[in-house]
């Protein structure tokens, strides 16, 4: 073998090279985002990558242990002078061996993701389950001997009617100190279940605490976890951060995770540990960023879909691979977060998880039913909460149905020829003029259109990178109004579309976005084959939505509410000339934000709350879209820009869809496909 398949997450680029190539050059090649200062001579640090090993059936190679060249001199220099984390490597001095597949972390980025999962402004009825309690407790009697948590526990039940109290060893320790510190008199935090059972004594400090106490709400999602700092007096958010979930080393989808997994012995184990890392260094990084003690973050709420469950509690996700998908347990958790490893918080800090609904709809679900409250609606309301895979839920008072549809990464950027996670210097908006072809576009970090004066000044320090998902939805969209693409999803020709841009690209065109390689910058087009993985994943988001009205008996829904980071930057009108979504006034189409991590906040402030989605979680009915035999004949006609069958009226009324097809054959559309021209 004289060259290796190098492929880099989460980016999703691949390409060979001849053995021996440093992994820092391989990316430069490919135009990976991965840092460097030094120029590749081992000083800088910022090229650091992390290498996956073992079977990726999904990219279809086998990383073996020799894939990258040994450990040398110039890393074990850095690693004992500044510290380099366990099984990082430098991208400037490990070269390329074998087949490998390579992350590059959130750190040795340049263009670092935005994660957009701000937290939603929202009134909740506060009732934390953790609050705080001032408290007189009798000394000790030689008279009458007991014990001081036993006088603790008496004191609280004379003084605040709270009938018993448990506590754990790491805050008996501190107990006899606060007590006799405070004169007897003490603050103490403790945890109510919402399940009957002994309130849990969590921290406890001398005399009047007036600091503050604190809880998380983490959305932990399969491309990017979220989480939002809220006061428990308050409910107030004060912080919010996210970061890349470094599982996607292991696979962009869910579904590839559970077969790393099965094809590799301890490799649930070794996604367990990289996602609790992951998790308790963001929540390091946000109380250091709020200048939060960690003591004084005594609760998280954590809601994720089904497999995140089920590897972040260390269990083997296999039986989610297959049906029938049973989950180890649906039911909601609340355990000590020491439990999940994460050492950032108070020691005695508990965890909730929010139920699952069922194998493929998770905790991440219920949270948006929690936010969302589709049952309380008068109108039939369809929720899509769009990601990797979409959670949809739809209903009204008198019925609520949920499934999952895997769509895939192409709506977060992967998979696409030009595409990347949304970070400055990403194009996110797009418009193209229906005369002149000519397109006009926006990037994350600067407020211009392209053909605004100042544009090339103010994205002069992020430059033009490439396209994220909302910008590949919005330039899709805008190419089949412009008549460039067909109903099909066949790309035109330059004759045939009467624009330049339409350029040959093996057997098929792709449209010119962007052209800076003059000056040594990016070519950014949208080819043939971004649009087919676009078609496939709003096919199944689509198909989806359908099941679910098939189940209702309806061909109509009254509103659509788009959840999640991507819903909330997607253009209602580029999603429906698209398809991604039912017909419905545009009106009626808005944005929850992220309506998961809105449901963990609400969790977090009120136990009522989780008392009431625990309840109606049995309440929702589940459709399996694995083996819904109408599910493939949905997503076959969903291919088509809009639909193959559904009309779409109310789209209609405000946009005339070009009446054109590039099918070679010149017969009817072919789902997308371009027939082989004859030899």
């Amino acid at each position: 073998m004289s060259d290796a398949l190098v492929i880099f997450t989460p980016s999703g680029k691949r390409g060979r090279f001849a053995l021996g190539t440093p992994v820092l050059t391989a990316a430069r090649q490919l135009g990976v985002d991965l840092d460097s200062v030094c120029g590749g001579r081992g000083i800088c640090s910022k090229c650091q990558i992390t290498p996956g090993y073992g079977e990726f059936s999904k990219h279809g190679v086998h990383v073996g242990d020799g894939a990258l060249s040994e450990w040398n001199a110039v890393e074990q220099r850095y690693k004992e002078k500044r510290g380099l984390i366990d099984g990082r490597r430098l991208g400037c001095q490990a070269k390329v061996m074998g087949d490998v597949v390579i992350d590059v972390p959130p750190e040795s980025q340049v263009h670092r993701q935005v994660v957009r999962k701000a937290a939603s402004v929202r009134t909740v009825s506060m009732d934390p389950a953790t609050r705080l309690y001032l408290v007189e407790v009798e000394e000790p009697d030689m008279h009458e001997p007991s014990g001081d948590l036993e006088r603790l526990a008496r004191a609280l039940r004379k003084q605040w009617e709270i009938p018993g109290i448990s506590a754990g060893l790491e805050v008996l320790r501190k107990l006899q100190p606060a007590l006799r510190a405070g004169k007897w008199q003490v603050t103490v935090a403790l945890h109510k279940d919402h399940r009957p059972g002994a309130h849990r004594l969590l921290d406890i400090w001398p005399g009047l605490y007036e600091g503050g106490l604190y809880g998380l709400a983490i959305d932990l999602g399969s491309t990017t976890i979220a989480a939002h700092l809220c006061d428990l007096r308050t409910g107030e958010v004060i912080g919010s951060s996210g970061v890349m979930n470094p599982q996607i080393r292991f696979g962009e989808d869910l579904m590839s995770r559970v077969s790393y997994a099965m094809m590799n012995p301890g490799g649930d184990a070794e996604m367990t540990r990289a996602v609790r890392d992951g998790l308790d260094a963001l929540i390091r990084a946000l109380a250091d960023e709020a200048a939060i003690p960690p003591h004084a973050i005594v609760e998280a709420v954590i809601v994720c879909n089904p497999v995140m469950h089920h590897l972040l509690l260390g269990i083997d996700p296999v039986e989610l691979g297959q049906a029938p998908f049973a989950l180890a347990t649906s039911d909601a958790l609340s355990i000590d977060a020491r439990d999940l490893n994460l050492s950032s918080l108070n020691p005695a800090a508990r965890a909730y998880l929010l139920p699952c609904i069922a194998g493929h709809v998770g905790a991440d679900a219920a949270a948006v039913a929690l936010s969302e409250a589709p049952e309380t609606s008068d109108d039939l309301v369809l929720i899509v909460d769009v990601g990797t895979n979409a959670e949809i839920l739809l209903g009204d008072k008198r019925r609520v149905l949920a499934c999952s549809s895997p769509t895939g990464p192409a709506f977060e950027g992967a998979q696409i020829s030009s595409g990347q996670r949304a970070a400055p210097g990403a194009i996110e908006r797009v418009e193209i003029d229906p005369a002149s072809k000519e397109p006009r576009f926006r990037v994350i970090g600067c407020d211009l259109w392209s053909d605004e004066p100042g544009f090339a000044e103010a994205t002069e320090a992020t430059g033009i990178t490439g396209i994220c998902g909302s910008g590949i939805i919005e330039a899709v969209a805008e190419m089949r109004m412009a008549g460039i693409v067909d109903r099909s999803g066949l790309i035109g020709g330059p004759e045939q579309t009467g624009t330049w841009r339409s350029q040959p690209e093996g057997r098929t065109f792709a449209y010119l976005l962007h052209d800076a390689s003059a000056t040594g910058g990016p070519r950014i087009t949208v080819t043939q084959g971004d649009i087919r993985a676009i078609q496939l994943a709003k096919s199944a988001l689509y198909a989806g939505a359908r099941l679910l009205m098939d189940e209702i008996g309806t061909d109509h829904v009254d509103r659509v509410v788009l959840a999640g980071a991507f819903g909330a930057h997607i253009s209602p009108k580029h999603a429906m000339v698209l398809g991604m979504i039912p017909d419905a006034a545009l009106d009626k189409v808005t944005s929850a934000g992220n309506a998961a991590g809105t449901g963990a906040r609400i969790a977090l402030c009120s136990i009522s709350a989780r008392q009431s989605i625990e309840a109606n979680v049995h309440r929702i009915h589940k459709v399996e879209t694995a083996i819904e035999p109408r599910f493939q004949e949905h997503f076959v006609n969903a291919n088509a820009l809009p639909h193959a069958v559904d009309t779409f009226p109310e789209l209609a009324r405000l946009v005339t869809l070009p009446d054109v097809s590039f099918n070679t054959g010149g017969g009817e559309s072919d789902g997308g496909r371009r027939r082989r021209r004859r030899a």
